[in-house]
């Protein structure tokens, strides 16, 4: 199992770079760039002044006169903007020197927010921790019972009625839920129940700690609930046919005429094999939550997270912090692919990758 893991952890390198390959090259053939948008800003402003506050430090100031192509823009002005956000080298030089910033975790600033992409990172990440794990625990805690349920009566009326909510679930985006939920429950149109911003209010500091506590979850239902509604489908479908493949199989017969009753059958023999493909989409239950599924629920409940830096970053044509989140999020994903695999060994020490491997 240890040069297993070793493999493993020496794939990462590879498979981190390619993927850094392949959005650097679909990032830089984007057209509008951060230099393009930086000249767009000063035809906007008549080509006279211009002030950027961040990344680099300082400002820069021009005045129109010699014309570049039709922007009548000055070619050292244009030589100065591309220095200032690192386009003076060619696409190559730049890309490697950006992975050997990355392997010291040094991901540079932003463009336009004059902070570091760690400070930018480590300020939206609690946010996006709050939000992922507790929709993550909400929609474990639903979809694995309700799987196991319908397994058990499969056919039967409960898991029609069951299967028909699932399925609406599954159609209508986590977003629209969130919309439905505000107009009914936060004070849209119906009852004002639930916050419908923030994660806290704004006088949280003034808050005694039981208050604190009421707070932060009282503003958390709305999010979680429509992440919930719209993640907890496709688990409990998964979990569903799992045990249902593991009920036809000739051990759980064996262990039927052995006399055991059916929780001992379910949860003695079956829910063990059962649970390794559950086990097996946690990771990008987690990378989902975290900081992709929630991007949209973060916009419409005003949550400041990973999921609006990242895309306002893509808006923006913020590079660093484009590529620096991306760097992150797939070292997470990748590493936690590899704790599912150790995940599967401890809930099924008959498995070995080594030997599936070799």
């Amino acid at each position: 199992m240890g040069s297993y893991i070793l493999r493993r952890l020496a794939l990462i390198i590879p498979t981190l770079f390619g993927i850094m390959l392949l959005n650097f090259v679909i990032v830089q053939a984007a057209p509008g760039g951060p230099v393009e948008q930086l000249l767009a800003e000063m035809q906007g402003h008549g080509g006279s002044t211009l002030t950027r506050a961040g990344g680099g430090g300082g400002s820069e100031v021009a005045s129109g006169g010699d014309s570049r192509s039709s922007q009548g823009i000055h070619p050292e002005l244009l030589a100065e903007i591309e220095v200032m956000y690192g386009f003076d080298k060619p696409p190559h030089e730049r890309f490697f020197q950006m992975i050997a910033d990355y392997v010291r975790f040094d991901f540079g600033e932003s463009f336009y927010r004059d902070r570091t992409v760690i400070e930018l990172i480590v300020e939206k990440l609690p946010v996006s921790i709050s939000l992922g794990l507790w929709s993550t625990l909400v929609i474990y805690l639903i979809s694995i019972p309700l799987g196991i349920r319908k397994a058990v009566s499969d056919g039967s009326r409960f898991d029609v009625w069951t299967s028909s909510f699932i399925v609406v679930g599954y159609a209508i985006p986590g977003f629209l839920f969130a919309i439905i939920l505000i107009v009914l429950f936060g004070g849209g149109s119906y009852f004002d129940v639930f916050p419908n911003s923030g994660l806290t209010s704004t006088n949280f500091d003034e808050m005694s700690w039981p208050e604190k506590i009421q707070d932060y979850f009282m503003h958390l239902v709305l999010p979680v609930t429509a992440n919930v509604i719209g993640g907890f489908a496709t688990l409990t479908l998964l979990t569903k046919n799992s045990f249902l493949d593991e009920i036809g199989k000739h051990y759980v017969v064996t262990a039927r005429a052995k006399g055991l009753n059916q929780r001992q059958v379910l949860y003695g023999h079956v829910f063990r094999n059962a649970m390794l493909i559950v086990i097996a989409s946690m990771p990008g239950v987690l990378v989902s939550l975290f900081f992709t599924g929630s991007l949209l629920i973060e916009v419409i409940f005003s949550l400041d997270g990973l999921g609006l830096l990242g895309f306002e970053a893509a808006l923006n044509r913020d590079y660093p912090v484009i590529f620096g989140t991306l760097f992150i999020f797939t070292l997470m994903g990748l590493v936690l692919k590899l704790v599912s695999d150790l995940t599967y060994v401890l809930v099924d020490p008959r498995i070995d990758f080594e030997s599936r491997e070799g």
